[in-house]
């Protein structure tokens, strides 16, 4: 059987994998709501939804640095990597272990195929179309909900030392416009870095800091409002923002929690 991931690389395959190894945090969890929980043998100490896992599969390292013997041991018949959270030389190397599938998401169509090709690939299809309907409801229900509110000039920040943000062309940023909001930062480059100064103040009316993958807390507010005085700040939850597995069926009831 032949499939493609989608970098549009040919995945050929002789039969239905029993033996997977995820290495992207939001698409274990994806895994698991496919019911696929029993074919996973191996995820990164990143993998922390559902939070039983840990205990129960072979932790190989993180999504940047791996333990190859670890993952060869485990003898999976597929590799899940991603574009962005996986190095080039790392797919290199796990390459020649097993098949690697690679997924590349930057919007929320991106996403919901994803899915729809995780359910072909592990003839899940059912369980897929049904996580992939759910989205897609709840999609349509916020869109009502936000129809008439303004959108909000919104800096969502990942990083501190350096100040680093959310720009163009990234999952996060489509996330942002989905739910209702205007990315400030919207004309840079993905991850920019950015000079905040108290001499030229910021004007954004609305400051996110993420949970994730730098752990901001109310700690923090202080020094974000010296920068931006006028704006409203909040904490949010980055897996709302960046997963973009079946966590979604989960997004959209927050996004309207942030909005009220």
């Amino acid at each position: 059987m032949e499939f493609k991931d989608q970098l549009n690389r040919p995945i050929t395959i002789d039969k239905t994998p029993a033996r997977i190894v995820s290495l992207v945090p939001s698409q274990t969890e994806l895994l698991v709501d496919l019911d696929l929980e029993d074919a996973l043998v191996g995820i990164t100490k990143f993998c922390v939804h559902p939070r039983h896992l840990k205990d129960k599969k072979v932790v190989v390292g993180g999504t940047k640095q791996v333990h190859f013997d670890k993952i060869k041991a485990l003898q999976p018949d597929i590799i899940l990597c991603n574009k962005e959270e996986n190095t080039e030389e790392m797919i290199q190397e796990l390459e020649k272990i097993a098949t690697v599938h690679i997924s590349d998401v930057n919007t929320l169509d991106d996403a919901l195929e994803l899915i729809k090709r995780y359910g072909e690939l592990f003839s899940k299809q059912q369980n897929a179309d049904s996580i992939v309907k759910g989205i897609s409801e709840k999609r349509l229900e916020f869109a009502e909900f936000i129809r008439s509110k303004p959108k909000k000039s919104t800096a969502y920040f990942i990083w501190k030392k350096p100040w680093m943000v959310v720009g163009k062309e990234t999952f996060i940023d489509e996330m942002l416009r989905v739910s209702g909001f205007e990315n400030y930062y919207g004309n840079l480059e993905r991850y920019p870095e950015v000079k905040l100064t108290k001499v030229q103040p910021e004007r954004a009316e609305l400051v996110l800091l993420s949970s994730e993958p730098f752990p901001f807390t109310e700690k923090h507010r202080p020094t974000l409002q010296s920068y931006f005085p006028k704006a409203t700040i909040l904490i949010v939850d980055g897996e709302m923002f960046s997963w973009y597995g079946s966590r979604l069926l989960k997004a959209f009831d927050y996004f309207k929690t942030l909005h009220q």
